[in-house]
């Protein structure tokens, strides 16, 4: 299906330029024979007797070279031999004009492939409000052309072939800049996409596909055609993307009858929710679900929307994920809808939840984990880790770090070995030696110490959960 879908991502490589030539080239005449570069002698040249240059391609081989009445099996295969031709001789191709057959239009009667240089550029006027296009190649108005004629039974030939150019032509090292020979293969789009996965960009993947093809001029695309792919898969995503992953769900769960999923949409169809358990997820909370962390401090960048994943921590202290969501608000509607369907997939409360110091969370867990039909009221707890992050923001950078007033709050914040008195009696002498019997925040703190301080909970097995977030981001850097 990926496979299917990237082949559908428009490319901006090879493109047809133009349609008509505007120059008779009959009078050419060969006088007088050079080269002008030493690498394979692709452009060597004849001069008019004006004093004119023509290009004509000398390193293709004679098997390669097209000829007035070769026939084709069908037109694309003509179109595919001058391309090759081309890529040889130093000089890129495009579609020009072609005949349809008046009873049948499906039908081509006459079909011209024009060098790229065919026509010429629109040059700056005085009296026009537009400039000529910045390319790297200009049109010149050259001759050079391929006519193919329709022959009956899908076949064609060749009516008319003009070999030389009115333009230098590209030597062997620079071909591999032209755009018709330029063109993002299934292949490399291949590589793109997967480097993608792992957070590779389109300059390293670019560099990835030089060292498989064992050179630059060997990829078949330039570093600014994986950029143009990457902008146009972005696209592509943009548009369907929710619409994506709900059918990749759908699919899982025809599979799997224990993958859970479920998504809401707002009046203009767009995905605001979205909540899912796989197989693992759900045997895993059976196992390990004595205490979960429900981080929703990741906010996607591209969409404006908070990843939030329920962690816990297995046998060998490694993380495991029981389920996550993708959320459009921090509400109590949204929460109240992701923790509604882990009680759907799981069937039943866990012991302690951990949490940020989120109000909208604090309301939504006592409403939706409480005790009711025959569960168990869910214990919320905070997170001791965003809760020392706040101290020196608000207490002061200078009376954190330049005395010792952490290091003996830690000694009894942190420690899950003393008594509640013990506790009670550390934080007021600490308070007490550094004047902070007035400070508002650590009047709020001690207030809801039952919830975050681990001497009330000594009973409670936390699995660390309570000490750090990092694993909630250890879980946002797989993710992401």
């Amino acid at each position: 299906m990926i496979i299917s879908d990237l082949t559908k991502i428009s490319d901006n490589q090879g493109s047809s330029w133009g349609d008509v030539s505007l120059i008779n080239c009959s009078s050419v005449v060969s006088s007088v024979g050079g080269s002008v570069d030493s690498e394979c002698s692709i452009i060597d040249y004849i001069v008019s007797p004006g004093g004119r240059k023509y290009y004509k391609p000398s390193c293709v081989g004679d098997i390669n070279v097209p000829f007035e009445n070769q026939v084709f099996v069908s037109l694309d295969k003509g179109y595919i031999f001058y391309k090759e031709y081309a890529y040889l001789g130093g000089f890129g191709v495009r579609k020009g004009t072609e005949k349809k057959d008046k009873d049948d239009v499906k039908t081509i009667l006459l079909k011209h492939y024009v060098c790229s240089c065919e026509e010429f550029n629109d040059f700056y006027d005085e009296r026009k409000s537009f400039k000529r296009r910045r390319t790297v190649s200009q049109r010149c108005g050259c001759k050079a052309k391929i006519v193919l004629k329709f022959m009956g039974e899908d076949k064609y030939f060749i009516q008319t072939f003009v070999e030389v150019h009115n333009h230098p032509l590209a030597t062997e090292s620079g071909r591999q800049f032209l755009r018709s020979n330029r063109e993002m293969n299934i292949s490399l789009r291949n590589i793109f996409f997967d480097a993608a996965k792992v957070n590779i960009g389109p300059s390293k993947s670019f560099g990835f596909a030089k060292e498989q093809a064992g050179g630059y001029a060997n990829v078949g695309a330039s570093l600014r055609d994986f950029r143009n792919f990457n902008r146009d898969l972005k696209s592509f995503v943009g548009e369907m993307d929710g619409q994506m992953i709900i059918d990749k769900f759908k699919v899982i769960q025809e599979t799997s009858e224990s993958f859970y999923f479920d998504y809401d949409v707002d009046s203009g169809g767009h995905l605001t929710k979205l909540f899912w358990a796989d197989a693992i997820g759900r045997r895993n909370f059976e196992l390990y679900s004595d205490a979960i962390s429900f981080d929703a401090t990741f906010d996607t960048n591209k969409y404006n929307i908070i990843f939030a994943p329920f962690t816990g921590v297995d046998k060998h202290d490694k993380c495991v994920t029981f389920a996550a969501c993708l959320l459009s608000h921090e509400s109590i509607g949204d929460y109240t809808w992701a923790f509604s369907n882990l009680k759907k997939a799981i069937g039943r409360n866990a012991v302690v939840i951990v949490t940020d110091q989120c109000p909208a969370m604090k309301v939504t867990i006592r409403n939706a984990f409480s005790a009711e039909n025959g569960l168990l009221a869910i214990k919320h707890r905070l997170c001791m880790w965003h809760i020392m992050q706040k101290f020196p923001i608000k207490l002061g950078n200078r009376l954190c770090k330049e005395t010792d007033f952490m290091e003996k709050m830690k000694a009894y914040i942190w420690s899950s070995v003393l008594e509640i008195d013990e506790f009670e009696i550390g934080w007021k002498e600490v308070i007490k030696e550094f004047n902070l019997e007035d400070n508002k925040w650590l009047s709020e703190m001690y207030c809801i110490r039952s919830s975050w301080i681990p001497a009330f909970f000594r009973d409670e097995p936390m699995f660390g959960l309570m000490r750090t977030t990092s694993r909630s981001k250890s879980e946002f850097f797989f993710f992401g």
